[in-house]
C-alpha cells in the first residue's frame, strides 16, 4: 500500500495520493437493550463525486458468515425482511451528516440486534484500491440499572415510577430533604450519574419541563443546576451519598419557588475503546410532591384594644398579636415594632429578632429627653407584643399600626426577609388641658439714640392649669438692599432658664434678664445705625410630665417692634464744626504767611 495522506473530512479526488478508507469507530460497544445507539461512518480518500453512498450490513453471532442487509443511501429496497418494517417505522435509519459521512440510528435496540455491524461504500474509484467496508462490533446487554424512592413500593424496573407519590407540605425556610437508591448489576465496568431535579406540579416529565436541583455526575463532581446554584454556594443544598446506592438531596431553607413534582434520575455511562464516555440507560423515579406555604400567607398581625381613650400623663397600653405557622417554626424570626400616622409612620418603638428594643428618634431626643417607652414580648414566638408609654401626651394622639416583619435564617446566619404584614389602624384619643399662651413686645422707651441702650419687653400670659415652662428667643428682620427681609435670632432663654446670645449686626454687646413673672428683657447696649430692624419675641411653651419628658404645648410669636437708632442734635453740629475750624485755621495760616513773605521782602531791601 502507497503513502496515506491525511483524513480530509471531504476529499473530492484523491486517487493519486492514497486509497479509499472506511472509518467505524473502534469496538466493541457495549449498548444496553431497548436504548437508542448511533453509529458514525465515513469514508476518505476517494475519487469521484463528493457524495458517496453508504449500505449497513449486520452479521449475527448465530450466524457470523451471512450478512444481512438493513439501510442504503441509494436503495429504499435494500432492507432484507426483518429490517424492512423497523425502517419503515424510522426505528432503523440512516442520516446523512455530509457527503461522505453518515449515521446509523437505531432507535431502541433488540437483544438480537447485537452482532457485528458493516459500513459499506460502493466504489466510485477509476481502480479498485483501499478497502471499502469496516466493521464494528455491538454487544446488547439486559438492562440491569434501576432506581427507587424509599417507599413501600418495589423498585423502579421501567422508565417512570408508578403512581403512588409522596406527598410533603412545608412552610417556607423549613428544612427539605429527599433520598433515591440507585444500582447496576451489569457486568460492565460502567459508572452511575445521579442527579435530583423538579417539574411544576401536574407538569408532564421530561428534559426541557424538568429542572435539575443538584446532581453527583459519572465522575463523581457535584454541580447545581439554574438557579440553585446560589443556593448551593451558600451552603443551603447539599447532595451526600449513604452507602453504596443511596443517594440523599437535602435543601436547608425552602422557598416558594422551590415546589413541585421531585424526581431523581440516573444514568448509566460507559467508556467506549475511543476514550469517550457514553450514556448507554437512564431511569427516573418521582420522589415526592413539594408544596411550600408561604409564610407571607400565614402572617397574620392584630392591634388591640381598637380604640383607647385616656387624659394626658396617663400609661398608654397597646397590645399586637402575631399568628404564624402552625406548628412555630423555630427557624423562622420576627421583628415587631409600632408606628404611629398614616403611610410611612413615626417609629414609636421597635423589637428586632434579637430581641433588642429600639425607640425611635422622637421619643428620646434633646427637645423632650428620654420617654419611658417599651415594648415587650409576653409570650413565645410568634406570640403577643406589648407597647407601653408611661407618661401620654397629647401628640401622642393618632392612629397606631403594629408591623411584624418575619425573616429566615440560613445556614450562614444571615437572615433574609420573607414576609411583612401590618396591622389595622388603632385609634389613640387623648384629653388635654389647653395651654393658652399670648405675647405682646414693646419698646419701654420709644425714641433710642445712637449710643444708648436700647430696651426691648415681651410681656407673657399664660392661661392653663398645669406648671408651663417658657422658652424665650428675639429675632430681628434686617432688610439688605432689595432683598426680601430676613430673619436672624439674636438671643434666647431656654425653658430650663439658660441665656444664649447671638451676635448683633453691629458687633456690640446685649444682655438678657427677667423683669417681672412673665416679663422678659432684651437690652442692645450702644445701639448702632446696622441695629436698624424690626424686632420680635417668640415664645414656646413645655409641659413637664411625671416620667421626666417634655411636651411642646405651643409656640406662638409676638407683634414686631421697630428699632432705630436716631443721630443725637450735637451729632448734627459736629460735622458742620469741624468743617468750619479747619477753614477758618486754614484761612489764618494763609494770611499769616503772606503778611510774613511781605515783611520779609522789606527787610531784604533795606
Amino acid at each position: 500500500m502507497g503513502a496515506v495522506c491525511p483524513q480530509v473530512p471531504s476529499a473530492p479526488i484523491c486517487g493519486l495520493c492514497g486509497a479509499r478508507e472506511v472509518h467505524l469507530p473502534p469496538g466493541p460497544l457495549f449498548r444496553v437493550e431497548g436504548t437508542a445507539i448511533s453509529i458514525p461512518c465515513s469514508v476518505s480518500e476517494y475519487e469521484g463525486p463528493t457524495l458517496q453512498h453508504f449500505e449497513w450490513f449486520l452479521y449475527r453471532p448465530t450466524a457470523p458468515e451471512i450478512s444481512i442487509g438493513m439501510v442504503s443511501t441509494r436503495d429504499p429496497t435494500f432492507p432484507y425482511a426483518v429490517f424492512s418494517p423497523r425502517v419503515k417505522s424510522g426505528e432503523v435509519s440512516v442520516q446523512r451528516l455530509r457527503g461522505d459521512a453518515v449515521e446509523l440510528r437505531v432507535a431502541r435496540l433488540r437483544a438480537e440486534d447485537a452482532g457485528v455491524y458493516e459500513c459499506y461504500t460502493p466504489t466510485t474509484d477509476s481502480t479498485y484500491h483501499g478497502n471499502y467496508s469496516s466493521k464494528v462490533v455491538l454487544k446488547v446487554i439486559p438492562d440491569m440499572l434501576w432506581v427507587s424512592a424509599p417507599t413501600p413500593r418495589p423498585p423502579l424496573l421501567g422508565r417512570m415510577a408508578g403512581t403512588s407519590l409522596l406527598q410533603l407540605s412545608l412552610s417556607e425556610g423549613q428544612e427539605l430533604q429527599l433520598s433515591c437508591t440507585a444500582q447496576s448489576q451489569t457486568q460492565q465496568h460502567t459508572h452511575l450519574s445521579v442527579s435530583f431535579g423538579v417539574s411544576a406540579p401536574d407538569a408532564p416529565v421530561g428534559r426541557q419541563t424538568l429542572q435539575e436541583v443538584v446532581g453527583v455526575r459519572r465522575d463523581f463532581a457535584v454541580e447545581a443546576g439554574g438557579r440553585f446554584a446560589e443556593q448551593y454556594r451558600a451552603g443551603e443544598l447539599s447532595v451526600t451519598k449513604a452507602g453504596s446506592e443511596q443517594y440523599k438531596m437535602a435543601i436547608g431553607r425552602v422557598r416558594t419557588g422551590d415546589a413541585g413534582t421531585y424526581h431523581c434520575t440516573v444514568g448509566e455511562w460507559i467508556q467506549d475503546p475511543d476514550g469517550i464516555w457514553q450514556l448507554i440507560a437512564e431511569k427516573r423515579a418521582a420522589l415526592a410532591q413539594v408544596t411550600v406555604q408561604s409564610i407571607a400567607s400565614q402572617l397574620v398581625v392584630s392591634a388591640s384594644p381598637p380604640e383607647v381613650r385616656l387624659s394626658a400623663g396617663d400609661a398608654l397600653e397597646l397590645l399586637c398579636n402575631l399568628s404564624g405557622p402552625v406548628p412555630p417554626a423555630p427557624h423562622v424570626a420576627y421583628a415587631v415594632s409600632w408606628e404611629v400616622g398614616e403611610g410611612d409612620g413615626l417609629l414609636v418603638a421597635q423589637l428586632d429578632t434579637d430581641g433588642v428594643a429600639i425607640i425611635g428618634e422622637s421619643y428620646a431626643n434633646s427637645q423632650v429627653g428620654r420617654r419611658q417607652v417599651s415594648l415587650q414580648k409576653l409570650t413565645p414566638a410568634p406570640g403577643s407584643y406589648q407597647l407601653r408609654i408611661e407618661s401620654a401626651q397629647p401628640g401622642d394622639a393618632g392612629t397606631y399600626h403594629c408591623v411584624a416583619r418575619a425573616y429566615v435564617r440560613s445556614s450562614d446566619a444571615q437572615l433574609r426577609e420573607v414576609a411583612s404584614s401590618r396591622s389595622q389602624g388603632l385609634k389613640v384619643h387623648m384629653k388635654s388641658e389647653a395651654v393658652v399662651v399670648e405675647v405682646y413686645a414693646w419698646l419701654p422707651v420709644p425714641a433710642t439714640y445712637r449710643g444708648d441702650t436700647a430696651e426691648l419687653l415681651c410681656n407673657i400670659s399664660v392661661e392653663s392649669t398645669q406648671a408651663v415652662h417658657m422658652a424665650v428667643s428675639w429675632w430681628v428682620e434686617m432688610t439688605v438692599g432689595e432683598e426680601e427681609p430676613q430673619g436672624r435670632m439674636v438671643a434666647s432663654v431656654s425653658r430650663e432658664g439658660v441665656a444664649e446670645l447671638g451676635r448683633r449686626a453691629s458687633g456690640g454687646d446685649m444682655s438678657l434678664d427677667k423683669v417681672g413673672p412673665q416679663c422678659h428683657r432684651l437690652r442692645l447696649h450702644g445701639v448702632q445705625p446696622s441695629d436698624e430692624g424690626r424686632y420680635h419675641c417668640a415664645v414656646t411653651s413645655w409641659v413637664r410630665y411625671p416620667d421626666r419628658s417634655w411636651y411642646n404645648a405651643g409656640a406662638v410669636k409676638s407683634n414686631s417692634v421697630a428699632v432705630y437708632p436716631y443721630a443725637r442734635a450735637m451729632d448734627t453740629l459736629f460735622i458742620p464744626l469741624i468743617v468750619g475750624i479747619a477753614s477758618a485755621l486754614f484761612t489764618g495760616i494763609a494770611i499769616l504767611a503772606t503778611i510774613t513773605c511781605c515783611f520779609m521782602r522789606r527787610l531784604h531791601k533795606r
